[in-house]
């Protein structure tokens, strides 16, 4: 049985500076069901973005509306760390509510996605030289289902989770998840679930940021633009600010396996770039076929 993390600290507040109108302008084609699935990068942010209506989550569901529907969706959350890496292999995955202090109305909610044990042998198959196991006994943490819960509200796509393995160096995670390109033209909407930016010591609670958490912020997003081999991003302890800015791996890893999966087809784009409650990024990335 895997320690599930308990976060103990109330709601993250703000909203996203991005309004909708430019969001819908960034994304204003029609979805080609010819290409290859996109990949997102999702800033999620406090659990309560789950159940409370503000610009972070609208962003979502309108990004949602956008994307060619998925056969399936498989989230590396920043939520579920294992030795070795496990995909959640369950028929019907449990809500997992592994936080606290948080309302009752936070945990009375429920995410009854399907599971997609099939698609969990298939890619623990495609990960082989990884040794990629199936495991039936976490589920869908606050990573995944606060997210997919304004995004896909009928909980009708299966959903399945992918686990961050704790001994694998930053570069082993981005290899791996490079080996996950199949699933993209499978029909698999693949998330990676974390924060650019994620200090909790150091939160703060009002909606403007520290420098230092705008700045690495800025930076990250500028390595991406640029392309390349994303080196400085695997290695991002080299990066200045890195030290407050991601104080523990956990919610920057899943940006890495989003960067991993594209390709030089794709086109990225940003949404709810905001830095706020001093040391949290909500900056979500979206990578899609050009």
């Amino acid at each position: 049985m895997h320690r599930r993390k308990f976060i103990k600290t109330a709601a993250l507040a703000g909203t996203a500076m991005i309004g909708l109108h430019q969001f819908a302008r960034a994304w204003d084609s029609e979805p080609s069901l010819d290409a290859v699935m996109p990949v997102l990068f999702v800033g999620h942010g406090s659990p309560m973005n789950a159940i409370e209506q503000n610009n972070f989550n609208a962003t979502w569901k309108a990004l949602a509306k956008t994307l060619p529907v998925p056969k399936a969706i498989m989230v590396v959350s920043a939520h579920w760390e294992t030795v070795g890496t496990k995909v959640t292999a369950m028929a019907q995955p449990e809500t997992i509510h592994d936080f606290g202090g948080f309302p009752k109305a936070l945990f009375d909610a429920q995410y009854p996605a399907p599971g997609s044990p099939e698609l969990a042998k298939e890619t623990a198959a495609l990960l082989a030289k990884w040794q990629v196991h199936e495991d039936q006994s976490w589920g869908l943490d606050h990573g995944t289902w606060s997210v997919l819960m304004p995004m896909y509200p009928e909980a009708k796509i299966p959903v399945y989770q992918m686990s961050l393995d704790v001994r694998k160096k930053p570069e082993e995670q981005f290899a791996l998840a490079q080996d996950l390109y199949e699933l993209r033209k499978r029909g698999v909407l693949i998330i990676g679930s974390g924060n650019i930016v994620h200090n909790l010591r150091m939160i703060k609670w009002d909606d403007t940021a520290f420098d230092w958490a705008a700045a690495f912020n800025t930076t990250v997003k500028s390595l991406i633009n640029e392309g390349g081999n994303y080196s400085r991003l695997i290695q991002y302890q080299t990066l200045e600010n890195s030290k407050y800015a991601i104080p523990t791996p956990e919610h920057y890893l899943p940006l890495l396996y989003a960067l991993g999966l594209k390709t030089n087809k794709d086109k990225v784009s940003f949404f709810n770039d905001v830095t706020t409650n001093g040391s949290i990024a909500m900056t979500g990335v979206l990578i899609q076929s050009a």
